[in-house]
């Protein structure tokens, strides 16, 4: 008989503490660092250093989702993800990866290349089949909370309530995964930060953390480099925001999240680890 595909609550509980996911964008024109790792052996070797940085599980990506950008065909996507996946894969590094798309068709063909899981920025809403995939798979996914998309998202966002707002927008997808057969336990929810948010909503939903803990699946938070970290401290560079982007990760697991997605793993997994030793403490 074969194993059932591991879980979001089998990471955690072997690791005893929030995970740590390292970021590698595949991709010519990513908001931080895109262009890096556009050839699959420059990823490739990225992926081995994140591996031994600390990191916990890896997210690979072929489509920038920065403000503005607009969307990559599927085939395009395959050509810059799959050989990264299977070059991961032939290193002998056995981690989740999981594949950042919202095609259906990319994250088949990652998930046969070795790929764990789907992180889907639009929570299963921009392809039709993306859900009975991941159902049919058993394959762990991310919901995330997007207003508009990548291209019109930062225009003009407007909430009533981002807190309020964000979580029944994340209640109503986890509901709609599960009846579309994918289980609770392999679902992660993202409040989605710079994704349709001005700087005082990401904030906001930073320092509220734990009004999404009660939702009843991991929480994943992906502050790294935003761009509300360089207003808050006056940085225009991206890659120069990486000890704003700590602050934010302290701040996301003492709220409860569970997982962080980050450029740089190192420093952030010990900051995860202080975290969580403080959580325990109280």
């Amino acid at each position: 008989m074969t194993a059932a595909p591991e879980t979001w609550r089998d990471w955690l509980s072997r690791a005893g503490r929030p995970l740590v996911m390292g970021i590698i964008n595949v991709t010519p024109d990513s908001f931080s660092d895109g262009g890096l790792f556009e050839r699959p052996d420059a990823a490739v070797r990225r992926a081995a250093c994140l591996a031994a940085d600390g990191a916990d599980l890896l997210d690979v990506g072929g489509e920038s989702t920065r403000p503005g950008a607009g969307p990559v065909a599927p085939d395009e996507q395959c050509r810059r993800v799959v050989p990264v996946i299977e070059g991961v894969r032939r290193l002998g590094i056995g981690m989740p990866i999981f594949v950042d798309t919202r095609s259906a068709a990319v994250a088949a063909a990652a998930l046969d290349a070795g790929a764990t899981g789907v992180n889907d920025v639009s929570a299963l809403r921009d392809d039709p089949a993306m859900a009975k995939l991941v159902a049919d798979r058993r394959a762990p996914i991310v919901l995330m909370h997007m207003q508009g998309t990548p291209e019109s998202m930062q225009q003009r966002p407007h909430y009533r309530d981002v807190v309020a707002e964000v979580a029944a927008f994340l209640r109503e997808r986890i509901e709609y995964a599960v009846a579309k057969g994918i289980g609770r336990d392999r679902i992660a929810v993202d409040p989605g930060i710079g994704f349709g948010k001005t700087t005082s909503h990401n904030l906001e939903l930073l320092r509220r953390i734990d009004a999404f803990t009660g939702l009843g699946v991991p929480v994943l938070v992906g502050p790294s480099r935003k761009r509300f970290i360089g207003e808050v401290l006056g940085i225009e560079r991206p890659a120069d925001r990486d000890a704003g982007t700590l602050g934010a990760v302290a701040a996301a697991v003492l709220g409860g999240a569970e997982v962080v997605r980050v450029h740089e793993v190192a420093a952030a997994a010990q900051v995860v680890r202080v975290c969580a030793a403080i959580r325990r403490a109280t």
